[in-house]
């Protein structure tokens, strides 16, 4: 099958960054958020990292506007009728994502393939909101994701080798790279690294050790990019929290019980750099 149109749903930081790499890739790409003051910003912010990158010498004045072209704001989900592939970037919440997948099955062509961007969420289950099944897979992306190298491609229990095949090789155009993971909970990426943060929170809890220096351990004794406490910042705690719930429901293992610290933090509204407080303060 060959993908010319794509359309993203969602105008969050991580539909916008999956939406640049489409249309800086060839791809004909709608952008759609049903709140359109989200659309706008999102478009917005696409424009502000190409200008960026021209001014960093990553990509010409041509290929910017090129790229620029083929982006095209959608105010309306119905512009998905003209799509050969849809990837859902929405809020990370099964009912959510059910409900957008019922109406991308009646409103895109026969041979159109839905994705999710689920970073943690069981493929088969948002599959089972459809009447394609066999064209359903996850495309988990890396954020940030112009940068990110990253996409974990998950099977449902119905996936056909055909859509495996097509999202493999569209991957490929995105100049990512495609790992297939089994459709587990958390996949392999949010797996590993939720628990790390999780225990990185028990360790302050428990009065272990500052967050400052927490994540100084695992900066320079780890060489790690950044901390776990500040990564969970930049995440969202309320994100880091209902994945960890996800862990611990779909394994019914208590060595994924989210930290209580980390309940207290959410339900306070510090939710990290998104609202200004999390384990650090921002502007």
């Amino acid at each position: 099958m060959t993908i010319n149109n794509v359309m993203v749903i969602g105008a969050g930081q991580m539909g916008a960054g999956i939406a640049q790499v489409c249309a800086q890739s060839g791809f004909q790409t709608f952008l759609h958020d049903m709140n359109e003051a989200a659309l706008n910003k999102g478009i917005t912010s696409i424009e502000r990292l190409l200008a960026r990158s021209v001014e960093k010498e990553r990509m010409t004045e041509t290929e910017m506007k090129e790229t620029r072209n083929r982006l095209k704001p959608a105010v309306s989900i119905n512009d998905a009728s003209k799509c050969d592939l849809v990837i859902e970037a929405v809020v990370e919440n099964m009912a959510v994502k059910a409900k957008v997948f019922q109406q991308l099955d009646e409103i895109t062509p026969e041979h159109t393939i839905l994705a999710s961007n689920t970073s943690s969420l069981p493929i088969t289950e948002i599959a089972s909101a459809t009447n394609r099944p066999s064209q359903v897979i996850g495309m988990h992306f890396m954020n940030p994701v112009p940068v990110m190298k990253l996409v974990e491609i998950i099977r449902g229990l119905q996936t056909s080798e055909e859509t495996y095949q097509a999202i493999r090789e569209m991957t490929h155009q995105l100049q990512k790279t495609p790992v297939e993971v089994a459709d587990f909970p958390g996949f392999v990426s949010n797996r590993i690294l939720m628990p790390m943060i999780n225990e990185a929170i028990f360790t302050l809890y428990e009065g272990v050790a500052s967050p400052e220096d927490i994540d100084t351990v695992m900066k320079l004794g780890m060489n790690h990019p950044m901390g776990p406490l500040q990564l969970a910042d930049f995440i969202g705690l309320d994100t880091c929290l209902y994945i960890m719930e996800v862990l611990h429901e779909g394994f019914g293992d208590s060595k994924y019980r989210p930290c209580p610290l980390l309940r207290k933090y959410v339900k306070a509204g510090w939710l990290g750099k998104k609202s200004g407080r999390g384990f650090y303060q921002y502007d």
